[in-house]
């Protein structure tokens, strides 16, 4: 009996029919398009975009070069060189991120004690020469600088989930 039910579905070819329906379904439902440079997709307030270095209040940066941000990297994307100041403290001498190795995980800002590297709601960015995809200390402080007033709204609603 079975064998004659399965003559009939293959000869009648109800399979592609039930694949059709479904298909057709789609086809004459209202389509979604979004006209990008013009419109924009919502954008959750957790999306990890381009990275960024903060600066306190006063002007200085926030990193004291821990290096914890570099070992919890999975891609080994971020490379710092420590020195030591008159003062005693530790800061940054030099401070690499390649972005065609960074796969965007977060673990670079989740493991920051101070909240110095931040990644951004920046998603339109582009290289046009070799080397352009190596964020420097220097570029990392001036995207902090350009977007900290989102930074820190971003790091403030976060806050209220945790």
């Amino acid at each position: 009996m079975t064998v004659f039910k399965n003559y009939i579905k293959s000869l009648f070819l109800l399979e592609l029919l039930k694949g059709l329906r479904l298909t057709g379904r789609y086809f004459f439902a209202k389509k979604f398009t979004v006209q990008y440079p013009e419109e924009r997709a919502p954008m959750s307030p957790r999306f990890r975009g381009l990275h960024a270095q903060r600066r306190y209040d006063n002007g200085e940066e926030r990193c004291i070069a821990c290096k914890l941000c570099e070992a919890t990297c999975p891609a080994l994307a971020i490379t710092i060189d420590v020195e030591a100041r008159e003062d005693g403290s530790r800061r940054t001498s030099r401070y690499d991120i390649d972005l065609f190795k960074c796969i965007f995980c977060g673990f670079c800002q989740e493991s920051c004690p101070v909240d110095a590297i931040v990644e951004t709601r920046v998603y339109e960015y582009a290289f046009e020469k070799r080397g352009e995809n190596i964020m420097t200390k220097d570029k990392l402080l001036a995207v902090g600088d350009e977007h900290e007033s989102q930074i820190s709204a971003d790091i403030a609603a976060q806050a209220k989930y945790r």
